[in-house]
């Protein structure tokens, strides 16, 4: 493995300290699904809108197809960078960083938002997949196993040392070159981690300047949490329920990473849940037939969104004139847990896992949406004792089924009187069926050791919490009665902290988030 000094890889997650000084990290590329959009409808009000764009030629000597993809479909790398510079490389005036709680730049250069879109040949629906930024995963390039955010930094210090060595001191050169070298490893990284070589064939790439601009520019999202937030590094204030944001407060609620009960996948909530609404915005009446609006929005993007060369924007916009925002659905990759390797804080995943959910999601008309979970490995050695206390008619049934289709072995159901909070109970040093487990309830399932559990047993004792289970961040709802989140929904008890919804968010909803 290529050791290479460079920005230091964040050790803690979630609601804790996870980056001493940085406090930023934001989702930048959640603007990017304007492009859907936005060129189709300029062209029609105020001419050829394509024009002005930040360009990076990353896929003519990589190997990859033309920016027409031979079979049709459209697959985009949506990526948000922690930049302090525009577009053009000019750096934002303090006066914005502060307003938008930036804090100081470290020179890290971590991709902290990576959406893969699909979108198939007729145009008519789209599906993004996030991936979180740790995710332990194979770096194209020689360096190694780090984490997924890591695959650009570490292609750009290594290309920036060696073209300086070389002699060349133009700095905005190396620079430029830098950050060429690095989109095409991130871009390649992804691509064997979802073991789909030369898929991507779009690359869109925003940081801080035009989130501020472009939600102003459309008049606000509408948002929704679960409870109110206020917290003081990203600056979010916000009350439980709905609320329209834009600007400062737009950027706050996706940015927030501290105090989260789900770490790094609440944010990707957060993301989803914004990306929605935003889609839902810009396919609006409001937005599209207004040419002042369109004029805005289009300025503002402009300002900083990078897109990769060749990519003929009407054309594209054209196709996609028949996308409605109910037509968009998010999911997340499948994980399998938070873990500590050397030193650092990650989030385990399992390539052979992730590879069949975004083949099976980007398998047009072949796989339907709500299809049954992929078996867990190690399931069928794994027997579970169901006692229900859920106090429905139907959980208990679902369960079971569920629990069938990722392999498990199950007990004879038994009814227990009604009980507020779910608990896993295992035998003691069992990690391994507790691991399996949570793959189906999630990682935040109230989980306790017991002697009267056999090894090779575990016993769930499902409360009124039980809402559905989470096969894995980002699957589909994994029971038949699920429905569309309400927009204040019920919260759970304290002593049992919500995992995060497993529901595919759709755009043209407004579900209710951590």
């Amino acid at each position: 493995m290529t050791e290479w000094p460079g920005p230091p890889i964040p050790t803690r997650r979630g609601g804790v300290a996870v980056f001493a000084r940085r406090g930023v990290k934001v989702v930048f590329s959640l603007v990017s699904v304007t492009i859907l959009t936005l060129t189709w409808w300029g062209w029609q009000f105020i001419g050829d809108p394509s024009q002005g764009f930040a360009t990076t030629n990353i896929f003519e000597d990589n190997g990859h197809p033309p920016a027409k993809p031979l079979d049709g479909a459209i697959d985009i790398l949506l990526v948000g960078q922690d930049s302090r510079t525009d577009a053009q490389g000019n750096p934002l005036p303090r006066e914005v960083l502060d307003m938008l709680h930036a804090g100081v730049s470290d020179g890290e250069r971590q991709t902290d938002t990576m959406i893969l879109v699909h979108i198939p040949q007729n145009g008519k629906k789209a599906t993004a997949i996030s991936f979180p930024r740790d995710s332990w995963v194979e770096i194209t390039g020689g360096f190694g196993k780090h984490k997924l955010n890591s695959a650009y930094v570490y292609a750009y210090n290594d290309t920036s040392k060696t073209l300086q060595q070389q002699g060349n001191s133009d700095l905005k050169d190396v620079d430029a070159k830098a950050k060429d070298a690095g989109r095409k490893n991130l871009i390649a990284t992804l691509e064997k981690f979802i073991g789909k070589p030369k898929m991507i064939d779009r690359y869109a790439e925003v940081n801080l300047s035009s989130f501020y601009e472009i939600t102003k520019a459309i008049g606000g999202v509408e948002v929704c949490l679960n409870n109110a937030v206020k917290e003081k590094k990203s600056g979010v204030d916000l009350p439980a329920g709905k609320s329209t944001v834009e600007g400062v407060q737009a950027l706050a609620f996706v940015r927030q990473r501290y105090d989260l009960q789900n770490g790094d996948l609440d944010r990707i909530a957060r993301q989803q849940a914004f990306l929605s609404g935003l889609a839902n915005k810009v396919l609006s009446s409001d937005v599209l037939i207004n040419p002042a609006k369109i004029s805005d929005l289009i300025g503002a993007v402009k300002k900083s969104v990078v897109l990769s060369a060749g990519w003929d924007l009407p054309e594209f916009a054209a196709q996609m004139r028949g996308l409605t925002s109910g037509n968009v659905e998010f999911h997340t990759i499948p994980t399998q847990g938070d873990a500590t390797i050397g030193g650092a804080a990650v989030l385990r995943v399992d390539p052979a896992q992730v590879q069949a959910e975004v083949t099976r999601l980007t398998s047009d008309g072949q796989t339907a949406p709500t299809s049954t979970p992929a078996t867990l490995p190690g399931a069928e050695a794994v027997t579970v004792e169901l006692f229900d206390g859920s106090g429905s008619p139907t959980m208990a049934t679902e369960l079971r089924n569920l629990l069938q289709d990722k392999g498990f072995k199950l007990a004879p159901d038994t009814k227990l009187s009604t009980r507020n909070s779910t608990v896993v109970r295992h035998a003691p040093g069992d990690e391994a069926a507790l691991a399996l487990i949570k793959q189906v309830f999630g990682t935040a399932v109230q989980a306790e050791a017991d002697r009267d559990v056999a090894p090779g047993k575990v016993r769930v004792l499902l409360g009124k919490d039980f809402k559905g289970a989470p096969a894995a961040p980002g699957d589909v709802a994994t029971t038949t009665s699920a429905k569309p989140p309400a927009s204040k929904p019920a919260q759970p008890p304290s002593s049992a902290p919500a995992a995060p919804s497993t529901t595919p968010i759709v755009a043209g909803n407004v579900p209710c988030v951590n």
